[in-house]
């Protein structure tokens, strides 16, 4: 059995499915013991938690980093390029949870689904009617990051009658509208929807500048990373009614969210469950075992994270292509 670093906790079923072919340690037991670090030849971790250089570098013999998620942005790709470390995650198998997630959270906030279950609760039926809301039906949606799930996601909202365009780093001569222009996308939408990758290349991509172009009737979505919003543009942008709202499953620190958003009746948030159904988490936990079963096997691994992604130090989140 081989021994693995793990990083993070799992979900129990996840966590059982490693343990039955792998000996997982803690970084506390291999600082102890210099001869386990001499054996460990992979990390398994989650997207959300980092795995910096110092660690890489105090494992004289890692050969692998398999991560159960689709982003990398913690991961130093650099230092992994530099010492010959392969990088897999866990592409496609988490595409339609994520981008369901993302259909619901925008019905959520157009039609304010949470203050309509609240007002039901609460007896205000018998106090009278529930405001009026409004329909995602012709609406203009900009979407930012076309990879993967990007594509899925305007997929799915294709048959609600609405017009599509997006922003990413090229023109993929799609049938939908190309938008070189971040603020122009904005401009033009009534929804905003974010599935760009996190990392340096798009932290606080979207800032105050391109709130104020979504302006005060447009809505934002974020089912990417919180990295890719100017966090505190956006509580001035939703405090000042200079957007019309949010829906929001990923934050700037999270578990620990600024609690200004908990105040604002123009939110929806949600706990950064994107992938968090029994069966997608069951898929990637599989899929990050077989990847470090194949590379213990012959060295590869089945979804490596892309040569050009890894040379740039890019993250491939869950828009990447």
């Amino acid at each position: 059995m081989h021994d693995l670093l793990q990083i993070g906790t799992f979900p129990t079923q996840a966590q059982a499915l490693i343990d039955q072919e792998f000996r997982c340690h803690t970084l506390e037991q291999l600082e102890a013991d210099g001869a386990l670090r001499a054996r460990v030849r992979a990390i398994v971790t989650r997207g959300n938690y980092a795995v910096p250089r110092s660690v890489i570098e105090r494992l004289p013999r890692l050969g692998a980093i398999a991560s159960m998620g689709v982003g990398i942005d913690l991961i130093d790709l650099a230092a992994a390029r530099e010492h010959g470390v392969l990088v897999a995650n866990t592409p496609d198998v988490l595409n339609d949870a994520v981008a369901e997630l993302c259909i619901g959270l925008l019905f959520a906030l157009l039609r304010r689904l949470p203050e309509a279950d609240r007002f039901v609760r609460a007896g205000g039926w018998q106090q009278g009617v529930f405001p009026l809301t409004t329909t995602l039906a012709g609406k203009r949606v900009g979407i930012v990051g076309l990879g993967r799930i990007g594509k899925d996601i305007a997929r799915r909202l294709e048959p609600f009658g609405v017009s599509i365009a997006y922003h990413g780093r090229s023109d993929q001569h799609l049938h939908w509208t190309y938008q070189p222009d971040l603020r122009e996308l904005a401009r033009d939408a009534d929804v905003l929807i974010l599935i760009a990758p996190g990392g340096e290349g798009t932290r606080r991509l979207v800032d105050a500048s391109v709130l104020d172009a979504l302006g005060p009737r447009g809505f934002l979505v974020n089912v990417a990373r919180g990295s890719v919003v100017d966090e505190a543009a956006l509580l001035a942008a939703l405090e000042g009614r200079r957007i019309a709202g949010a829906a929001l499953d990923v934050f700037e620190n999270e578990p620990g969210i600024d609690e200004r958003f908990l105040a604002l009746d123009n939110v929806v948030l949600t706990p950064h469950v994107g992938s968090a159904t029994v069966e997608t988490r069951s898929a990637m936990a599989r899929l990050t075992v077989d990847n470090l079963r194949r590379f213990f096997e012959d060295g590869t691994v089945l979804t490596p994270v892309p040569a050009a992604v890894r040379t740039q130090g890019r993250a491939a989140g869950p828009a990447a292509a």
